[in-house]
This record gives structure tokens, sequence and C-alpha cells, in this order.
């Protein structure tokens, strides 16, 4: 049910786009790939909820804080990028 909800998907489509733009920009490998999509979900969320957390007013697209979880997504994948995981 929960997976099925507009926040969710909309939130996994546009932290897909970004890792696949990150991958297309800095990316090599597909395991670099599959790195860079994994920390845009995880920072994309973790933005999410610190926003919703501390009632942030900033871009928002229905319950999603845009601002917030983008640079939460696009930090977590230049940290992972500069980890060399």
């Amino acid at each position: 049910m929960l997976l099925r909800s507009p926040v969710v998907i909309l939130s996994l489509v546009i932290a897909t786009l970004y890792a696949a733009v990150f991958h297309l920009l800095w990316g090599k490998t597909l395991r670099e790939l599959l790195l860079y999509w994994v920390t845009a979900l995880l920072g994309f969320a973790a933005g999410q909820m610190l926003a919703s957390r501390l009632s942030w007013r900033d871009i928002n697209i229905g319950e999603i804080h845009l601002l917030a979880a983008s640079a939460a997504s696009w930090l977590g994948m230049v940290f992972a990028r500069r980890l060399k995981v």
C-alpha cells in the first residue's frame, strides 16, 4: 500500500533521475550507478524527513519538500563519490 502512494512514487522517480544525471556527469561503472542510486534514494528520504520534522517551508510538490530532499540527495551522492567506495 505504501509503495503505491503518489508521494513515494514521485520521490523514487526524482531520486532516480538525480542518480542518472549524476552518473552521466561523473560516473564510470555500473557499480557506481547502483551506489549513486541508493545514495540518492537515502539522501532524498533523509532530506524529506528532516524538512517534515522541522516544518521547513521550501518548495513543495504536494507533501514532498523538494529543495531539502534534493539538496540532501545531491550532497549524499557527492559524498559517496568522494569516498570512492
